[in-house]
């Protein structure tokens, strides 16, 4: 196994990247595999990388989030993004890594890796956590603000594949995001996109509002970009305010202090269950191979779990299954 991974993308980098590739490679010290790190060669050999797994490829520029993003990817031919995204096109490397700008990351996947044939829109899908604590997954989430009721199939198709496969789900359950859980609710695209859902070969149970979004009661969610994102920013802010909320209450006197310190266990394991840091990436599926867009503001852990991740969708070979189910889809 070989992955590419951006060194010098992400609000934290290269040094937050460095520390999560140094935890990847500690947490499975047997395993054979390789990891290209790509960035300003100087500074990433200065956090001394001992790891014989690791190796780094230099790049002059970096792409950034101020950055217009099919432009940078076509003028910046030697940024760590390309550079990256060249070694996964040329067979080098599995997977792509990275905590950069999500635009150009789009761009390079679609211009540089390609698109599997069959899906014309990618989509963006991270893995919320839920009441049950088995996780949904949600696609899409900005890859792109519209979408046709055909693109809603394709994501269901690889949301199921990928719950299955990679999260272990048995026979998903995908729904479609909505505003009722009636059949008929919805705008024109989610009142078409329906019943072609219905003869889709997944498991389709029908609508989810957002407030059961989290409930465990659905394996994988299906939206266009724009809503996705909502919901995606939505989510994040709320579990934020949530655990801010707790802290303050838990430190406001004496009694509060005690009460945390008998809970601390049960308070450590809420957070790690809402820290998106535990969650990975979100996949960008629909791409010839796996690429995983770690959050902006990714530390050593978010990395770690972006790479872990990417591992699981390369040893479960999730782009054939894809491309499989697709190409029985056309058929």
């Amino acid at each position: 196994m070989k992955l590419a991974i951006d060194a010098m993308g992400g609000d934290h980098a290269p040094k937050a990247i460095v520390d999560g590739v140094k935890q990847f490679v500690d947490r499975f010290p047997n395993e054979q595999m390789e990891l290209f790190l790509v960035g300003d060669a100087v500074k990433l050999a200065s956090y001394g990388l001992t790891d014989s797994r690791v190796t780094i490829v230099p790049a002059s520029e970096v792409i950034t989030g101020e950055d217009e993003p099919v432009r940078a990817v076509r003028r910046k031919k030697d940024s760590s993004l390309v550079v990256a995204a060249q070694l996964v096109k040329d067979g080098k490397a599995d997977a792509l890594v990275s905590a950069g700008n999500t635009g150009a990351l789009m761009a390079v996947s679609l211009f540089v890796i390609g698109r599997i044939p069959g899906i014309e829109r990618p989509a963006l899908s991270p893995t919320f956590p839920t009441y049950t604590g088995s996780g949904v997954v949600i696609l899409d989430v900005g890859a792109n603000h519209d979408a046709k009721p055909e693109h809603l199939v394709d994501y269901a198709i690889m949301g199921s594949l990928y719950a299955e496969h990679v999260r272990g789900v048995s026979r998903p359950r995908v729904a479609l995001l909505n505003i009722g859980t009636e059949a008929g609710k919805g705008n024109a695209l989610t009142k078409e996109a329906f019943p072609l859902l219905e003869q889709a070969p997944v498991h389709f149970v029908g609508n989810v509002e957002a407030r059961e979004a989290m409930s465990g009661d659905v394996d994988v969610i299906v939206t266009e970009g724009f809503a996705g994102n909502i919901l995606l920013k939505g989510v994040e802010g709320s579990s934020s305010m949530l655990m801010k909320m707790m802290k303050e209450q838990f430190t406001s006197d004496v009694v509060s202090k005690l009460a945390a310190l008998v809970l601390k266990p049960k308070l450590k394991k809420l957070k790690q269950t809402l820290d998106y840091r535990e969650q990975g990436g979100a996949g960008l599926f629909g791409i010839n191979a796996p690429v995983i867009k770690a959050h902006g503001s990714s530390d050593a852990l978010a990395i770690m779990s972006a790479l872990k991740q990417a591992k699981i969708m390369v040893e479960h070979d999730v782009v054939a299954k894809i491309k499989q189910a697709t190409a029985k889809t056309a058929d």
